[in-house]
């Protein structure tokens, strides 16, 4: 009945290396794209914004209370 020996300092130092790492991976995903990649992405979101605004409804399509005619 021998328990492992656990050394804290150490075990302490591999849970905040590890902590390190999962966030490095997200800053990654999150910032590691190319100037074409952001840019095309930029355009893409651009397109999806003009697209819902063609297709908004305006008020005078709409009865006087806001309901539809």
């Amino acid at each position: 009945m021998s328990a492992e020996i656990v050394n804290l300092r150490k075990a302490r130092k591999a849970r905040d290396r590890l902590a390190k790492e999962k966030r490095a991976e997200e800053n990654r995903a999150k910032f590691g794209r190319t100037k074409a990649e952001r840019q095309q992405m930029r355009a893409d979101e651009e397109m999806a914004a003009r697209h819902l605004d063609a297709h908004r409804r305006d008020a005078s399509e709409r009865g006087d209370d806001g309901t539809e005619p």
